[in-house]
């Protein structure tokens, strides 16, 4: 299966930046492992889409009845952690979310089927959150899901993990980095 894109949730400051209102500590543990897989797709000339949790300045949202506001368009917390984001190339795209999965509401299935995509490589934070509800709906659509072990984790290390093991039982493979480098 040659068509294979990379799927980065999530990669903000609001989780990686120590002013901002989801950070955890360990969340840093994962940037060489996504820097790692982000320069290979870009050597490779994949298609890597950067989902991101973007929600409208001043609006209510659904969210917000479980969360506080947060990652409104134009905050410093919705920004790229450094390093992060599109490069610009005409192979690297945006698809903003307001919702935890990356398919819900968004045009993500649609650029990924219009590319011939068929395998995603899916990396970023929060694995029993926003990964985990991306990579369920990947493989409903009918996508085959590989998540890097390294390339994740959550401030709920137990939950991380439990999602871990769901993924790898019902929803695509849990590998090691160098394996998901290999199918990049």
């Amino acid at each position: 299966m040659s068509n294979t894109a990379l799927l980065m949730i999530d990669v903000i400051n609001s989780f990686f930046s120590p002013d901002e209102p989801h950070y955890y500590p360990r969340s840093a543990d994962v940037l060489d492992p996504l820097r790692r897989l982000l320069r290979t797709a870009r050597e490779r000339q994949r298609l890597i889409v950067h989902a991101v949790e973007r929600h409208r300045p001043g609006l209510a949202d659904f969210e917000y009845k479980k969360l506080p506001r947060h990652c409104a368009t134009g905050s410093s917390d919705a920004e790229y952690a450094a390093g992060f984001g599109p490069s610009g190339a005409h192979h690297e795209v945006e698809i903003g979310k307001r919702r935890y999965s990356a398919f819900y509401a968004t045009d993500l299935d649609l650029l990924l089927r219009e590319q011939d995509v068929e395998r995603l490589v899916v990396a970023g934070v929060k694995t029993n959150v926003c990964v985990r509800a991306s990579i369920q709906d990947a493989f409903a659509a009918g996508y085959e899901v590989v998540l890097p072990r390294q390339a994740t984790n959550s401030n709920y290390p137990h939950l991380a993990e439990a999602s871990l093991e769901d993924v790898n039982r019902y929803f695509g493979r849990v590998v090691d980095l160098d394996d998901a480098l290999e199918l990049l």
